[in-house]
């Protein structure tokens, strides 16, 4: 009689798999090479219209207002700042939330799920390609930016990217609960679109949340993904901060430990729940 053989994941296992699938998805994303073009020259088409609307109630080149509420007059280095990091927010949101969709229309979702890998590893690994062509994407409108809207920055790019570190990997947290919703109420392109959307904007993203009306800025400084932002125009572009930027930091710490925990608690909860209803990948 064969003796029994169980199977023991490892971090090489684990690795081998984000590998895999990061792969997959690098394939499928070259697949449609109008994607990159696309995807570099879309936010240059946003942006343009607001250059130009800048530059018709600036004074003498200079937007006075906008340097009341924010610290700068630079108002296009503050907007492609936010639009670079916005970015990451929906590759998060699209990387696990629409392509566990995808995975339910093509059928495949339960089939991938009874590998022997954790949930948010793959969750975590559909991200991959999804990140690695944002940043890439995002360096090179920057460097658009540059020449077209003359982009700069003069502050310290190495604590800027350090004081945001917290806020992407709490990010994932938010993407492991993002993820499970889809699993539950079916619609990712509904929730994805929503979702990105109010987080992006009520973040500050593209504006400075000082011009919020007085009712809707606790909404604002409620999302912790706010500090992020302004975290990093402050060391990028020395903006006026909410918080003293050493606290601001510390929220994003705590974020990033508290939304992992409620991400990965609520994915295993919701899972739990849709399989044993039967309805895991039913669309």
């Amino acid at each position: 009689m064969n003796d029994l053989v169980v199977y023991k994941p490892t971090l090489k296992s684990y690795l081998g798999a984000l590998y895999a699938i990061a792969k997959n998805d690098w394939k499928r994303y070259w697949r449609y090479p109008l994607n990159v073009l696309s995807h570099i020259f879309q936010p240059i088409i946003w942006l343009t219209p607001v250059y130009f609307m800048g530059q018709a109630f600036s004074v003498n080149g200079q937007a006075v207002g906008f340097a009341g509420y924010s610290g700068t007059a630079d108002y296009m280095s503050f907007i492609l700042i936010g639009s670079a990091l916005s970015n990451f927010i929906s590759a998060v949101f699209w990387g696990m939330g629409y392509s566990m969709k995808n995975d339910m229309d093509a059928g495949v979702l339960e089939t991938n799920w009874m590998t022997p890998v954790p949930r948010p590893v793959l969750l975590i690994g559909r991200t991959f390609t999804n990140l690695l062509t944002t940043t890439v994407n995002s360096i090179v409108t920057l460097i658009i930016g540059a020449l077209l809207f003359g982009f700069q920055v003069s502050g310290n790019i190495v604590a800027s990217l350090l004081s945001i570190l917290p806020m992407l990997i709490g990010l994932y947290g938010f993407g492991f609960a993002f993820a499970a919703l889809v699993l539950v109420l079916k619609d990712a392109n509904t929730l994805v679109d929503m979702g990105s959307f109010l987080v992006d904007t009520f973040s500050g993203s593209r504006f400075p949340i000082a011009a919020l009306p007085r009712w809707l800025l606790p909404v604002s400084l409620a999302i912790p993904l706010t500090y992020g932002f302004d975290a990093m125009r402050s060391w990028l572009l020395g903006t006026h901060t909410f918080l003293p930027v050493a606290t601001e930091i510390i929220i994003l710490l705590v974020f990033m430990v508290v939304m992992t925990v409620v991400g990965l608690v609520t994915l295993q909860v919701l899972e739990r729940r849709v399989r044993m209803k039967g309805t895991l990948a039913q669309h």
